[in-house]
């Protein structure tokens, strides 16, 4: 590549006939790094000539997708379907100068002499009937062919896969416009590319074979060729295409299952690129390292657990009051109204370290907003037992006595309860946490109650000594042995 990357334009064209995935989100990303590291112009391109399953929905969904993950545009969304005159001169330029011609062979005898190719082991390739037809022309419906150049090779210079040749003989004259008027896709894509002055064009490698025509298509036509480089697919675990049977596919999916945009962002670049043995990376740092030197040849796996790794280390870094808006959500779907303020952000300081998504934390946040604590029931029968009554009695009366209810105040507390009663400090602090959040495993206890604070600790304090005088005074109640 020459040094006219500062002048560098990339494209990435989704098509709105479903939501935007995981491959297509990977490409979408490739070449918005390429773009911002060069400091070029990114291009959204909505290839939505398919008219019959192109949807507003679709269409809302990649867009909210893209925004989302922060793949701003530069220029766009242009759509094919407003592009059809455009295309419509390329293809007369191309008839007036003898590089295209009308086929007027109907489906059905295309359908019937590819059938017959197949079962005579050739390559289904049209045979040429009207390449060499000249007016005047027969009076019906009919197809634009391009005359693909019979002899020679096209070479295709990859920047990830290297060299690729192809032998012209086995290209087909493909069709350009299809008998009701439409482009198909590998005119529309060209004349798209070369008017906008694309430089590079990064997509996955399930296209390196429409590049041979699309090459041909560029030199017809007199436009700059850009560079071409196709990056490795993603695969599912069982190493086959990656799609639903893998699990979510689409990329707001992940939005819905509490992942960040910049860890599920961080761990497609990590499909098929790699800078050294650096696996957390931030935006910023993606954009400054970022080459297409460093994007590997072979397919990608896709691994959940890989993903929810690198999401729990984003979710680390992030600040709790960049989290907090973030987390919301996902707490008031379960039914609790909380704003943003210092205990939310106390919260989320206290499980950050835990939680490899925001579901995972809204879920282990959920003790500091109940009203009521529901015990597990193993946790219950082992430490909410009859002997920690009078400790329970004492840390009330100790809480009622603090004035800040600070971390160091309640570890002094705790331990003071210990030591008088010639115990460790687990038989104090095991019991007051499950009488405090449910569970015998929680965040830091003197941590919690700094957040409960001081009227919410001793009420469930309180409560947990009724229900442990409720059990002994129930035949067969939870605490009998």
């Amino acid at each position: 590549m020459g040094e006219e990357l500062s002048q560098v334009r990339t494209r990435f064209p989704p098509s709105p006939t479903g939501f935007l995935h995981i491959g297509g989100a990977r490409t979408a990303l490739f070449n918005w790094l390429f773009t911002r590291h060069h400091r070029g112009k990114f291009i959204l391109r909505i290839e939505d000539t398919d008219i019959a399953r192109s949807t507003e929905e679709a269409l809302k969904a990649i867009l909210d997708s893209m925004q989302w993950l922060g793949l701003d545009w530069d220029e766009g969304p242009f759509f094919q379907s407003k592009r059809l005159a455009i295309y419509q001169e390329h293809v007369d330029r191309l008839l007036s100068e003898g590089k295209a011609y009308r086929c007027y062979c109907p489906p059905e005898e295309l359908e019937e002499k590819r059938k017959r190719a197949l079962e005579e082991r050739k390559k289904p390739k049209y045979d040429g009937k009207c390449r060499n037809l000249s007016p005047p022309y027969p009076d019906g419906p009919y197809a634009v062919r391009f005359k693909c150049p019979q002899e020679g090779q096209t070479v295709v210079e990859d920047l990830v896969k290297g060299r690729v040749v192809f032998e012209n003989a086995e290209l087909d004259d493909l069709i350009i416009q299809r008998s009701d008027g439409m482009p198909t896709y590998n005119f529309a894509v060209v004349v798209d590319d070369g008017t906008m002055g694309i430089t590079h064009v990064i997509r996955g490698d399930d296209h390196v074979n429409n590049t041979p025509r699309q090459i041909l298509l560029f030199r017809a036509l007199g436009y700059p060729l850009p560079y071409f480089a196709h990056v490795p697919m993603i695969l599912g675990p069982d190493r086959t295409r990656l799609s639903k049977r893998h699990g979510a596919e689409s990329v707001m999916a992940y939005k819905e299952m509490g992942y960040l945009p910049e860890g599920l962002l961080n761990y497609l670049v990590r499909l098929g690129w790699s800078y050294g043995d650096q696996e957390i990376f931030s935006i910023g740092e993606l954009i400054e390292k970022f080459s297409l030197e460093n994007v590997g040849k072979s397919a990608g796996i896709f691994n959940p657990e890989k993903l929810r790794s690198i999401n729990g280390d984003h979710i680390k870094g992030r600040e709790p009051s960049k989290l907090a808006p973030l987390l919301l959500p996902f707490i008031k779907v379960k039914g609790y109204e909380i704003g943003e303020g210092e205990k939310l952000n106390k919260i989320i300081s206290n499980l950050k370290a835990r939680s490899k998504t925001l579901i995972e934390m809204a879920n282990q946040a959920e003790f500091f907003f109940k009203g009521e604590i529901e015990y597990e029931e193993e946790a219950a029968k082992k430490f909410l037992r009859p002997e920690v009554i009078d400790i329970f009695e004492e840390l009330i009366e100790g809480f009622k006595g603090m004035k800040t209810m600070s971390e160091a105040e309640v570890e002094s507390l705790f331990r003071g309860i210990a030591q008088r009663r010639e115990i460790k400090l687990v038989k104090v602090a095991q019991p007051a946490r499950v009488a405090l959040t449910g569970r015998t495993v929680s965040p830091g206890l003197f941590e919690v109650i700094d957040i409960l604070g001081k009227g919410q600790t001793i009420r469930r304090l309180e409560k947990a000594i009724g229900f442990i005088r409720d059990s002994v005074a129930c035949p067969g109640g939870e605490n009998e042995d």
